[in-house]
């Protein structure tokens, strides 16, 4: 045991030696980049890297262990034989061209090496220290704090950015909130933007959902604390399956934004406005997606350059709706298609009456209609002298009403300028954006089943019943009381969010346009009236708590750090209060 700790020691040095070499070389420009001493370096520390795999591979007496240095080993000897092979094609070329070529290679594998060993490393703090909630904020607040860092270098930006600014990005990056203190489109790099695209993903899933998807893919094994942290962030009903569960969110995910991809990329391939037409596909189906709302367009969507194209922003819609639904929505429908096909195939095939559409789905499904539907009427009707003008045709008119009644369910796309609208129409975008989308996906807000259980509740009261009952199903009150903790949470959140701008800004600044971009950062939408680039320090800040408690959720970090261990097996007698 003494010796698989110094060896574990060992690879945490080595994985310190790695994070340096990555952030040497993405972060600092050189005029020579190809054949200073750091590409040499590169090389040497990839066959450092795998010699000593192969050391602690024939050392190690643990299966589980082996097997994660075994895929360390294959990434590495195979990230080596590409480069060989790469300079053996070019082996009549000068050594600058061959440093030149296998350089990406390197780089690309050193960081997948990295990510593989930070996922081991997240695993290992599920180990020493135990509270699926604690745990559940620390990895984003570590998640917030490492991508601000990185947002500093030299090379994320063209003309460097503050702290505070970097630190904004970060957390509305993992956030998957959208608002910008600064153009992602002109002050970041390709290196900047990649930065903010990955804050985005690994913030949109979840790092604990990455970090069980690898342990159970790599090492087919997992622990009991690691189930109920990642039981708690997917919403997955018991400790069974549920890394599987895990494995099947991750393919899902990234099988959904590789589609969305192509789509998009066959929306613009004609634009020439567009230069990398590839990055802007991936950059913008994983924002669509993770409901982020960055852009690496000037403006956003409501460029000139794509603002009429009615195809790319009905793809983007359709991605802001999966991600908006979640997981269990979308495998829940699943699972009843595949069903009702096999029992049409084989009419053999004795059919239980078992209900496959679950309450919490028909729940957020008929919510989602109602204020998709509902929210298009109403901007149609609202907007259509206004805003709307600008589309000569009833499908562009359709299309524009449609993108801003689902781009405020914490997508942040904005397709029009919003600083031109209606009274009325602000104030229902603020209804939509507190809403947000569905549990256990990637949007944010009090969510849709939230505010279906306390609409519900209102009637039931009226009715002077003490349960809601709803499709043959008698829904806790736990689950209402829990609703109605989170509507009054989220409206002080922001009550006060409001109340610190109005007195950090200046005192000409308009109510609305402070309350609108509180209920943006809270409900993680990134909707803006063209405020959040003129904000002062300490307002940043306040947004910045705002985004990240409008994430995490407030109650989920109460009930981590309250929630007694010892039940309390006894009652106090009962007392009324007179309310109304």
């Amino acid at each position: 045991m003494k010796k698989e700790s110094l060896l574990n020691y060992l690879y945490r040095f080595f994985d310190i030696i790695v994070l340096l070499f990555i952030v040497f070389d993405f972060g600092y420009d050189f005029e020579e980049n190809y054949n200073s001493p750091h590409v040499v370096g590169l090389i040497l520390l990839s066959v450092g890297l795998l010699a000593f795999n192969s050391f602690k591979f024939f050392n190690y007496s643990l299966r589980s262990n082996k097997k994660v240095v075994l895929i360390n080993m294959v990434l590495l000897s195979i990230m080596l034989l590409i480069c060989g092979f790469i300079s053996l094609v070019n082996s009549s070329l000068h050594s600058v061209f061959i440093l030149q070529k296998i350089k990406p290679f390197l780089e690309g594998g050193l960081i997948l090496y990295f990510l593989l060993r930070l996922m081991v490393f997240v695993r290992h703090i599920y180990d020493i220290y135990f509270n699926p909630a604690i745990v559940f904020v620390g990895s984003f607040m570590i998640l917030v704090l490492i991508g601000g860092f990185l947002l500093m270098l030299p090379s994320a930006t063209t003309n460097g950015i503050t702290f505070t600014n970097a630190l904004f990005t970060a957390t509305s990056a993992v956030c998957v909130t959208g608002l910008t203190v600064v153009d992602t489109a002109v002050d970041f790099t390709i290196v900047g933007q990649s930065i903010i695209i990955v804050l985005i993903q690994l913030g949109g899933i979840g790092i604990l959902t990455f970090t069980s998807f690898f342990a159970f893919f790599f090492r087919g094994s997992t622990s009991f604390k690691e189930g109920l942290n990642t039981k708690d962030f997917i919403a997955h009903e018991g400790l069974k399956d549920v890394f599987r569960a895990a494995l099947n969110v991750v393919i899902f995910t990234l099988g959904v934004e590789l589609v969305g991809a192509i789509f998009i990329y066959s929306s613009i391939i004609d634009n020439p406005a567009i230069s990398n037409e590839f990055y802007f596909s991936i950059f913008h189906s994983i924002s669509a997606f993770c409901n982020a709302g960055f852009s690496i367009l000037p403006g956003g969507i409501i460029n000139e350059t794509v603002r009429f194209n009615y195809y790319l922003q009905w793809i983007l819609m359709l991605m802001i709706v999966l991600g908006g639904l979640g997981h269990n929505i979308v495998f829940n429908f699943f699972h009843y298609i595949k069903t009702y096909v096999i029992e049409l195939f084989k009419q053999k095939v004795i059919h239980k009456k078992i209900r496959i559409i679950t309450l919490n789905t028909n729940i957020v499904i008929y919510t989602t209609l109602i204020l998709l539907v509902g929210g298009f009427l109403f901007l149609y009707i609202s907007e259509y002298n206004n805003t709307l003008l600008e589309h000569k045709t009833v499908f562009g008119k359709v299309t524009a009403a449609s993108f801003n009644a689902v781009s405020p369910r914490t997508a942040g796309f904005n397709a029009v300028d919003y600083t031109q609208m209606n009274v009325p129409s602000l104030l229902f975008i603020i209804f939509l954006m507190w809403i947000g989308g569905s549990p256990a996906s990637t949007a944010g807000g009090i969510k849709t089943s939230t505010f279906a259980l306390a609409t519900l509740n209102i009637f039931t009261v009226a009715r002077g019943k003490s349960r809601i009952q709803l499709f043959g199903r008698r829904i806790s009150s736990e689950s209402t009381a829990r609703a109605f903790a989170i509507l009054s949470i989220s409206l002080i959140t922001i009550g006060i969010s409001i109340m610190a701008l109005l007195i950090f800004e200046p005192k000409d600044t308009p109510l609305l346009t402070v309350a609108f971009e509180c209920f943006s950062a809270y409900s993680t939408v990134g909707l803006s009236l063209n405020f959040t680039q003129t904000l002062t320090e300490p307002s940043k800040y306040v947004l910045i708590a705002c985004m990240f408690i409008g994430r995490i959720g407030m109650l989920n970090l109460m009930v981590g750090l309250l929630r007694r261990l010892n039940h309390q097996f006894y009652e106090y007698p009962k007392a009324n209060i007179l309310i109304n």
